[in-house]
């Protein structure tokens, strides 16, 4: 039978909207979801005609069931029997939609197929389903271990049938993306477009690709296509992460909330709420953020990243004990790197060196952990060093990231890394590039905002880095526990701009900067012009702008002890 768009959930998290939630246990298979497998063959085919018959019979008996069947792979030659409805189907149901899928079903479909391949080893489909549960086991709990295993099954399904093998192609695009390898992701993806480019299976993984390679004329078209070929929560979520990278936070908080009210499990609506939370945590609204949190958890107690999420919220509240056992909690379910770390810099702000070193000794390990099962942790492990590390070894590796998958993530994090390590002016060319719409950088970010004005402030350009440091504050007043602070302190060194109007020049310096001072000052007026501060460049002598004006008082010197990047450092 063919099953070609089975497809893992993207990784990462995306934006959304709360709604109330479901009751029972979603609609499951057969529940007209929007965004599941399309089917183009005959179920039939090849199957004996007491087969075919003892097929038609369970359908007869079981409507879900027979919602169900068209979405199982292949038996081959007198296989064994689809699975029976309940969790197997459930989970086969999400896998097939790139949806979220319980853990529970997750864990009785990768038990069914592993089964079962045991008996039919040749069976291509199972293969495919099996690989893309692992991938879907793996990022949904943290265990590296999984990925490899995932893997190995989709080449599998790929050895047994080597052409017009779609959904392996598909299973391997959302096992890169999963495992943040995007260069990869884009060459399964697009052999999966390139051998069925009507189907929308491969795209989500593109979208995501694209946007990690820092290609945003790409990343629009792989949008294009997949709207036009698919409607639905899914796609709706995928679209909403998009929006928000492209600065369009309204458009956002409509897709997810769209696509929150049109899920069809638990875990697909406690997925989508745990994305309205961050969407709504990026926008500076904490309580709503904590409600979107608590909401995903009620819902799915295993949404283990909403347990995160509600710990960054409940620090920002000054509810410190409950953040520190929501992230316990979270940490312990779920040991991820970026949690470790945020919880680490929690530990510092409370004044607790000690405990906070625990945290950060565990993000490397879970760092080397995770890279033994092919997952790039470098962003992470790059913010560490910059911080609580050695600075140089942040910028050797996001240099090497840099090389790899040069996306706006990485430049913030490599321009972060170079001014920790004393080199603003370099810092500067990968901070401007965070904000630089040609090339995709048009999220609004309290934290590559904060990032960009402290390295102009290294740098003596005061207007500049007033203007984004408070704008830094502004998107978001509780980015990071170790970074507010740090802005609001900086922007009072700064003190205020200078009052409007300055001295006129002397006689004598209109007569000896008559020549040139045309050019320096459009050369000024530009740069001050591109950052927002008081005062523009004429064309003929005239009083300076604001930014050749009297010095301001210059940056703090820096230490290794600087405030780190907080709970939101890592997208």
């Amino acid at each position: 039978m063919d099953i070609e768009e089975r497809q893992p959930v993207p990784a990462g998290p995306g934006p959304g909207q709360p709604v109330g939630q479901r009751s029972g246990d979603a609609a499951g298979p057969g529940s007209g979801e929007p965004d599941g497998p399309a089917v183009t063959g005959a179920s039939g085919a090849g199957r004996s005609p007491l087969a075919r018959r003892v097929l038609i019979g369970a359908a007869v008996g079981c409507v879900v069931l027979g919602g169900v069947l068209v979405l199982l792979p292949s038996t081959g030659p007198g296989g064994a029997p689809p699975p029976s409805p309940g969790p197997v189907a459930r989970a086969m149901t999400a896998v097939g939609a790139g949806a979220p899928a319980a853990l529970p079903d997750l864990a009785a479909l990768i038990g069914d197929r592993e089964t079962h391949l045991r008996a039919h080893p040749r069976d291509d489909q199972s293969w495919a389903v099996l690989g893309t549960a692992y991938a879907e086991q793996a990022r949904r709990t943290a265990t590296a271990a999984y990925y490899p295993k995932a893997e190995k099954a989709l080449r599998t399904s790929l050895d047994v049938r080597p052409k017009d093998n779609a959904a392996a192609l598909d299973g391997l695009a959302g096992l890169a993306v999963a495992r943040g390898d995007f260069r990869t992701a884009k060459q399964w993806g697009e052999a999966s477009v390139k051998l069925a480019p009507k189907r929308w299976t491969a795209y989500p993984a593109l979208v995501d690709a694209y946007t990690g390679l820092g290609d945003p004329k790409a990343t629009r078209r792989a949008l294009d296509r997949l709207l036009a070929l698919r409607s639905g929560p899914v796609t709706q979520a995928v679209a909403a992460r998009a929006y928000w990278d492209r600065g369009w936070r309204e458009d956002a908080g409509a897709a997810i909330a769209d696509a929150t009210a049109g899920a069809t499990t638990p875990s697909q609506q406690a997925a989508f709420l745990q994305q309205g939370g961050q969407l709504a945590w990026e926008r500076g609204d904490v309580q709503e953020s904590l409600d979107h949190y608590r909401a995903a958890v009620n819902t799915d107690p295993d949404e283990h990243g909403a347990l995160a999420g509600q710990g960054r919220a409940l620090a920002a509240l000054g509810r410190t004990s409950e953040a520190l056992r929501a992230y316990q909690t979270a940490l312990a379910k779920r040991p991820a790197p970026r949690y470790a770390l945020e919880l680490g810099e929690l530990y510092e702000k409370l004044g607790l060196p000690g405990a906070a070193r625990v945290q950060y000794d565990l993000v490397r390990e879970l760092v080397r952990r995770d890279a033994a099962g092919g997952v790039d942790d470098e962003l992470v492990i790059g913010f560490l060093e910059a911080d609580h590390g050695d600075p140089q070894e942040a910028v050797r590796r996001l240099r090497a990231e840099w090389d790899r998958q040069p996306g706006i993530a990485v430049a913030d994090a490599l321009g972060w890394a170079l001014h920790r390590a004393g080199d603003d002016a370099q810092a500067l060319t990968f901070a401007t590039r965070t904000m630089d719409k040609e090339h995709g950088g048009e999220v609004r970010s309290a934290l590559y905002a904060y990032h960009r004005g402290e390295i102009e402030r290294g740098l003596g350009k005061a207007g500049p880095a007033r203007r984004h440091l408070a704008e830094a504050l502004r998107i978001n007043p509780s980015f990071s526990p170790l970074l507010v602070p740090a802005a609001q302190q900086a922007l009072a060194a700064l003190g205020e701009p200078p009052a409007e109007g300055l001295p006129e020049p002397s006689d004598h310096e209109e007569e000896s900067g008559a020549a040139g001072e045309s050019g320096a000052a459009g050369e000024s007026g530009a740069g001050t012009g591109a950052a927002g501060a008081p005062g523009t460049a004429a064309p003929q002598p005239a009083p300076r702008p604001a930014s050749s004006g009297p010095a301001v008082a210059p940056a703090a010197p820096r230490s290794p002890s600087a405030p780190a990047p907080g709970p939101s450092t890592v997208r």
